[in-house]
């Protein structure tokens, strides 16, 4: 069966030499989306495609410059302080079926195999007591676990116990598949909407762990947790309006 999903770029026809590719969209805390965000509105950036499918939402959305734009994943690049460029793949939703969601996930991996992308984050959050602060590294392949270990980086082998669902446990399980070095981030979170302070620890994580400058500040993800909630309410009328069903129940709480 033909994948349903289609790439529109908008600059170029593939993906910048780049040092890292960090995925987020909203979850549990919506710790990675705030994060990825983050860096989208802090650092020079620019969008360089939409990832479509047909499973998305029916919400099409303004832009900045007020123009309608279809329900979509976005690819973006990021200029970090050091000269370093990272993409950031992510958006206010994900498909909302099974097929729609491997479909996308299968189109990243592919992207980032023909862009022999070093390493892809896969960011997510997991309900966790109010003490619970750890970050939870996951992977699918030995010989990625074999070198994130060699760094001194602990790689978990039971948490999440219920394993990760939605498009970033697909990123994750099927990315030896494309032979795609990829890895999930898993932040513990009291699941508010909006945990800034989880967010912040694992921008932290990547900064020490990965040598990589991200350069946030407590300010900057707080402003973008703000946009975020105030996305969250037109977003939640409108489904009421359509009667969607709870979006924990269809796919965008991920661990």
């Amino acid at each position: 069966m033909m994948s349903r999903t289609r790439v529109h770029w908008i600059v170029g026809d593939g993906l910048p030499e780049h040092a890292a590719v960090l995925e987020a969209v909203p979850g549990v805390g919506n710790v990675g989306k705030i994060l990825v965000d983050s860096l989208v509105s802090k650092h020079p950036s620019r969008t360089l495609g939409w990832i479509l499918n047909h499973d998305f939402p029916p919400h099409s959305t303004f832009d900045s410059d007020g123009l309608m734009r279809p329900p979509r994943m976005e690819i973006t690049s990021v200029l970090l302080p050091n000269g370093q460029t990272v993409i950031v793949i992510g958006g206010e939703m994900q498909p909302m079926t099974s097929a729609g969601q491997n479909e996308v996930a299968e189109e990243i991996l592919r992207i980032c195999s023909e862009a022999s992308t070093p390493m892809l984050l896969v960011l997510a959050g997991l309900a966790s007591g109010s003490e619970d602060k750890g970050i939870h590294v996951i992977c699918a392949d030995d010989e990625v676990r074999r070198s994130l270990e060699e760094d001194d980086i602990p790689v978990s082998r039971e948490r999440p116990e219920a394993g990760m669902i939605g498009v970033a446990g697909l990123l994750v399980s099927l990315s030896s598949l494309f032979g795609v070095k990829a890895f999930a981030l898993v932040a513990e979170t009291m699941g508010a909407s909006t945990d800034v302070l989880a967010a912040s620890r694992l921008a932290h994580w990547v900064e020490n762990g990965l040598d990589l400058p991200l350069d946030l500040d407590m300010d900057s993800t707080e402003e973008t947790a703000k946009k975020l909630m105030e996305t969250y309410e037109i977003s939640n009328s409108l489904e009421d309006a359509l009667g969607m069903e709870d979006p924990a129940q269809t796919g965008d709480f991920y661990v």
